[in-house]
């Protein structure tokens, strides 16, 4: 269990350092099919249940610079790739500034009750990361002080490794 959490953790401290830096908010009161709610939350596609599962995390978040992060890790192994990102409507314009690679991503985030998590969220047209994650209340990256803090909030709702 202390595996797949520090595993968690440590994206949870890369994103919530990057929305301190940023200067990020909370969902800002979305609601279901409002594309607020895709914003400035932690959003995984699956709990890792020991330390060789691989968890998909995606995180896009708003501020001074909207940035985000697609990211693939279990506790041995792990990669990620920063984009930047603008939104209209139900779309992203994302640009990977390592390669220059560009896409338009379609997003829609509502209110779901599956794998025990509050939120769904589907991309289509990207070429990074998984099509499907999922999201609790609590994990609003925007919504704590400090690295350390997102920490221990994603930490707490994550179920024991076996």
């Amino acid at each position: 269990m202390k595996k797949a959490l520090l595993v968690l953790g440590l994206v949870g401290v890369c994103a919530g350092a990057l929305v301190r830096w940023l200067g990020g908010g909370g969902d800002g009161g979305a609601s279901d099919g409002d594309t607020r709610l895709v914003f400035n939350r932690l959003w995984v596609d699956r709990l890792p249940q020991g330390p060789k599962d691989t968890a998909n995390i995606f995180a896009a978040v708003t501020g001074r610079e909207r940035m985000g992060i697609f990211q693939s890790t279990s506790t041995w192994k792990g990669s990620y790739e920063l984009f930047q990102h603008t939104a209209s409507g139900d779309k992203l314009r994302v640009v990977y500034p390592h390669t220059d690679d560009k896409e338009n991503v379609k997003v829609r985030a509502w209110t779901c009750g599956e794998d025990d998590m509050d939120y769904c969220l589907e991309l289509s047209g990207a070429s990074r990361g998984v099509k499907r994650y999922h999201s609790q209340d609590g994990w609003e990256i925007g919504a704590v002080r400090s690295p350390q803090e997102l920490l221990d909030r994603v930490a707490s709702r994550l179920p024991h490794a076996k």
